[in-house]
């Protein structure tokens, strides 16, 4: 969310975003997804111990939530909130799946019946998306107490994720749009 030094245009009523800043926004949504899980594979998390993943889990999620309202902030901000909304899901989403997987890896590692199979990172990111989902093909299962505790709290999360965050985000959209005056001429840089 670099700004190049050049303003962005400005954003009349019903304007489209010019297709260089919709690719501009894909890309950086994708640079960050593709450095996150870049990230969640190197990270040493077979070296956690259990308050460690706890601690971890809990400092993730709170710069989850002052990342998304940073992102809200600049998606109102935005001469193009859509366009602006779009790449704030590209870092938020996968940053909150990646720390429940990173999780899991931590907890299959302390202990091995924590979950029904032995978990791979592929495989803990694959449970953390089917229970984000509500798919839950059950191939892999919660077996502990503390697993089903943890897997418990991803559910209760991914409900307030989905139904209180997509609203905010469709909110601030809406509020970015209004917030254009008619034949806007002022160039704003878009965070």
């Amino acid at each position: 969310m670099t700004n190049n030094g050049a303003p962005e245009p400005a954003a009349q009523p019903g304007a489209t975003a010019p297709r260089s800043m919709i690719a501009r926004a894909l890309l950086r949504g994708a640079g960050s997804t593709i450095a996150l899980v870049a990230i969640y594979y190197l990270l040493p998390l077979d070296r956690f111990s259990t308050v460690a993943a706890v601690t971890m889990l809990a400092i993730g999620l709170v710069v989850f939530i002052g990342l998304v309202a940073v992102q809200i902030r600049s998606i109102v901000a935005s001469p193009f909130p859509g366009v602006r909304a779009v790449e704030a899901l590209g870092t938020s989403l996968p940053l909150f799946l990646l720390l429940y997987a990173s999780t899991y890896i931590v907890m299959d590692t302390i202990s091995a019946s924590s979950f029904s199979e032995p978990l791979t990172r592929t495989d803990a990111l694959y449970f953390t998306v089917t229970v984000f989902t509500t798919v839950g093909f059950g191939d892999i299962t919660a077996k502990t107490e503390a697993a089903r505790l943890v897997v418990t709290g991803q559910m209760i999360t991914d409900l307030v994720v989905i139904g209180i965050g997509a609203r905010v985000i469709v909110a601030a959209v809406r509020r970015g749009q209004q917030q254009r005056p008619a034949g806007a001429g002022a160039a704003q840089p878009n965070d």
